[in-house]
């Protein structure tokens, strides 16, 4: 008796279609590697992201305070070299930077 009862209910649900397809994810947009929030240190410890850096703030690796702010990222150190960390040099080493692979 509770298997027919169980059998009336079930007949008596809207029924959805089942897909067994499996759903196919558009490429992920991959994130720079590199960018102005990325540790000092870590853009060093890449050859050519250090490069990129080098290119566009010379003597940053080997700058005698080194040290003390390689653990920052460029953001961070625009608020104590403003002079240095313009506008313009930061675009233009987010974009070298952001090329690196």
């Amino acid at each position: 008796m509770k298997t027919l009862l169980l059998a009336v209910a079930l007949s008596t649900l809207p029924l959805a279609p089942v897909s067994f397809a499996q759903d196919v994810a558009a490429p992920a947009v991959t994130a720079a590697k590199f960018n102005l929030d990325t540790p000092i240190q870590d853009i060093v410890a890449d050859e050519k992201a250090k490069a990129a850096l080098e290119a566009n703030l010379p003597g940053l690796s080997t700058h005698e305070s080194y040290d003390m702010f390689k653990g920052m990222s460029l953001n961070q150190l625009k608020a104590y070299a403003a002079d240095k960390l313009t506008p313009e040099v930061l675009a233009k080493t987010e974009k070298d930077l952001a090329a690196v692979k």
